[in-house]
């Protein structure tokens, strides 16, 4: 059965119908190039049983928001491809699902995460009582990943008003409260074994405080956490000279020089946006601004596609990362517009399409092509540039 995503339906509407001729029909290309890859996702890589996407755990909360932007831009389209089905599927096959992880880092910060996917028969959430530190799904070691599944599920209660999905996010951020008090006078940890302080995991931390701010106004704490984790990060170190934002902090809690990976320079976008909404404060959009600015000067090529060093060997954790930097410049781009992003994220999108296709309409890593590494993340990050595309057309 299709679930239908109805109170969309006033809002896009209204969105659809200001956009001049000229752009609807871009946007439509784009958008049928979205359906026709979201077809390919769903086909290849996307088990109904345990709700995941290559077998891929934090991956497939990013392939989970990509759905979700998706089904934001087009009603009628999310409802012919059942997203609101995927989503709930998802949500309560992934609640049965015990993901193992083990992750290992290299010299310039790449991280390889390792699953055991195994099925469990335990209770959704709705069956049993649970803490917010009791639920073992979408919770594990690594406080990424569950920041991933966080915003993931605040976007599916965006565009469905689903309590369950916002529920569950305030859950996850409960738990990811529990990293804090590290030894660099602020922030969270990356993991539970409290080693290691990085910018994925603190500017995911950002970002699900600044969304719950918006949407539970009535808890204060949201919003106050939001805001002391911005002056942190910002005076952290993460942020070089050159504007760009390094993997993560030493053991003096100095910047450790690691690799500028894209999608810690997205993330950022995405948190400080729903910062200003929260606040009123548009500096912070400036500050999302200079960064994004910044990391399309370091990260792209001469033909303005974006590139991670680590390309085409680039682990199933790499292959997620540009889409990520995409589909957050295109929040930003919705409240501070740019020409250069508009043309950044058209660029990317195109280049995907004409170059990093193959005869099976699968998504590669390398965006400027030839296609390479195949797998679901470099699809559905591929994807995220697609779908970016749709909203700046």
């Amino acid at each position: 059965m299709v679930a239908n995503i109805g109170s969309l339906a006033a809002r896009v509407v209204f969105l659809m119908s200001t956009r001049p001729i000229a752009e609807r029909a871009d946007a439509a290309s784009y958008t049928s190039n979205a359906v026709s890859s979201i077809n390919v996702l769903q086909n290849t890589w996307y088990s109904v049983s345990t709700g995941l996407w290559d077998n891929a755990w934090w991956n497939s909360a990013n392939a989970f928001t990509t759905l979700a932007d998706f089904a934001d831009l087009n009603r009628d389209a999310a409802n012919q491809l059942n997203i609101g089905g995927i989503l709930r599927n998802t949500f309560n096959q992934a609640q049965k699902t015990t993901a193992s992880v083990s992750k290992s880092m290299n010299a310039a910060g790449l991280v390889t995460s390792s699953y055991a996917i195994t099925k469990r028969d335990y209770p959704t959430i709705k069956g049993r009582q649970m803490s917010a530190q009791g639920f073992p799904n979408f919770i594990n070691d690594f406080y990424d990943d569950e920041g991933w599944w966080a915003l993931g599920l605040i976007r599916a209660y965006d565009i469905t008003t689903d309590q369950d999905y916002l529920d569950m996010a305030k859950r996850i951020f409960a738990d990811m409260q529990g990293g804090g008090n590290t030894n660099c006078n602020g922030g969270i940890y990356w993991s539970k074994d409290r080693k290691y302080v990085n910018a994925i995991a603190n500017e995911l931390y950002l970002a699900v405080a600044a969304s719950l701010a918006n949407r539970v106004p009535s808890n204060a704490d949201y919003l106050n956490i939001a805001k002391s984790q911005w002056t942190w990060f910002k005076a952290s170190g993460m942020i070089n000279s050159a504007g760009t934002i390094n993997d993560g902090l030493d053991g003096n809690c100095k910047n450790n020089g690691a690799n500028v990976w894209s999608y810690n320079q997205g993330v950022v976008l995405g948190g400080l946006v729903e910062l200003s909404r929260a606040t009123g404060d548009k500096s912070v959009l400036t500050d999302a601004t200079n960064i994004a600015k910044a990391a399309i000067k370091a990260l792209t090529d001469s033909n303005g596609i974006l590139h991670d060093t680590c390309e085409p060997n680039c682990g199933s954790d790499g292959n997620q990362f540009k889409g990520i930097f995409n589909r957050n410049l295109r929040y930003l781009q919705a409240v501070a517009p740019s020409d250069d992003f508009k043309t950044f994220l058209i660029k990317n999108a195109d280049s995907n399409w004409s170059k990093n296709r193959d005869t099976a309409g699968k998504l590669g890593v390398v965006w400027s092509g030839p296609v390479q590494g195949v797998s679901g993340p470099t699809h559905s990050s591929a994807l995220d540039s697609i779908v970016a595309a749709i909203a700046v057309a």
